[in-house]
């Protein structure tokens, strides 16, 4: 058999030895995000056990199916309202908003070309503290009510997103004043809502602080259903353009070449991004190497092929923020350490190693 035969598909509908060889990397793909899924159902059960009140992993996803399908299976009352109503909803806010983060990270960093890309170095998560910090120590709200702090975190984060694209696309959209632009108001930001905390009451301080730091128990399953379908939304506006994004992994000009306009898909997600991450911002403050992190290690174990690599940063970026949260939790109880000093401490310890150890280019 030549070696011209045995690459090609022959005329009997058997595969050739490239395509057998192509499918099984992608089932090692699909296998590896399956595996993911998993650990994150089991994440769920362990993760709720952890309390004063002793609950088994059984009961969690008895609790879980009995409110699914309505039916019942002989819970004991208050276990099931400390399990639905307290610690369930903090492990489930964890994974969306890690879902969401590790998505948004893995498309800007595509996008860019930049393996420093992340919700928190562009200055998205810079600019709904800013946000934060008007309604609470100036009392200037884009809003009124309950939405005070919500809605100024959404808008002043997607407002930084906006300043940054707008820039980009007045001088061309090129990867460099995306980059540029997002540190230069990634400092204005901090530096303003550091000046409004030296003028502060110690309350409004703690507010603030709160929430720069990250906080995963503040809300509950109305709004956690409305930031789902956020992402739910954003998931399907990109999906569709996930080959571009591989193509564009090898340059502008090969993008062109190819019939690909790069400024405009690059404007298209990145808002498509922005509007993710200021919609998990807003709830759960600026959580820091989460966006950061997951594109790579998935990037490092199935590699750049983005229809695979988007869902695998998502479902690590849930496991990341939900294993963060656990360990904070229980590390020193019962004093509770914010989850976003937590995925600092663990964020920064890997991403030493990913300079120390990696050899060879990004893309």
């Amino acid at each position: 058999m030549t070696k011209a035969f045995r690459y090609t598909s022959s005329r009997t509908g058997k595969k050739s030895d490239v395509q057998r060889d192509f499918d099984k990397f992608v089932g090692r793909k699909i296998l590896f995000m399956l595996v993911l899924v998993v650990l994150a159902v089991f994440l769920v059960g362990v993760s709720v056990t952890f309390g004063p009140l002793e609950i088994t992993v059984l009961e969690v996803y008895r609790t879980i199916i009995q409110r699914v399908l309505s039916t019942d299976l002989g819970m004991n009352r208050l276990t099931e309202l400390v399990i639905w109503n307290i610690r369930l909803p903090r492990i489930m806010w964890g994974l969306a908003a890690g879902f969401g983060l590790g998505v948004a990270g893995c498309i800007m960093q595509a996008v860019l070309r930049n393996p420093l890309a992340s919700p928190f170095t562009l200055g998205i998560s810079a600019g709904a503290n800013f946000g934060v910090s008007l309604a609470i120590i100036l009392d200037f709200a884009i809003f009124g009510g309950m939405y005070a702090v919500i809605g100024n975190a959404f808008i002043f984060a997607f407002l930084t997103s906006m300043i940054i694209i707008g820039i980009s696309a007045i001088k061309g959209g090129t990867v460099e004043l995306l980059i540029l632009a997002g540190i230069a108001l990634n400092y204005v930001f901090r530096a303003a809502s550091d000046l409004f905390r030296y003028f502060a009451t110690t309350e409004q301080k703690e507010a603030t602080q709160a929430f720069g730091q990250g906080d995963l128990g503040t809300f509950g399953w109305s709004e956690l259903s409305l930031v789902s379908l956020t992402i739910l939304i954003c998931m399907i506006l990109v999906t569709p353009k996930l080959r571009d994004l591989n193509i564009m992994t090898a340059g502008d000009e090969t993008a062109k070449s190819l019939g690909i306009d790069a400024g405009k898909l690059r404007m298209f997600v990145m808002t498509v991004a922005s509007f993710l991450v200021a919609s998990v911002v807003a709830f759960v403050g600026p959580i820091g190497f989460v966006g950061l992190v997951a594109p790579h290690m998935s990037r490092m174990i199935i590699g750049s092929d983005h229809r695979f690599q988007l869902p695998a940063s998502g479902l690590l970026g849930a496991i990341i923020l939900v294993s963060s949260d656990i360990l904070g939790m229980n590390i020193i109880p019962p004093i509770i350490i914010p989850v976003g000093i937590m995925t600092s401490i663990l964020g920064v310890p890997f991403f030493f190693y990913l300079i120390l150890t990696r050899r060879r280019e990004y893309w």
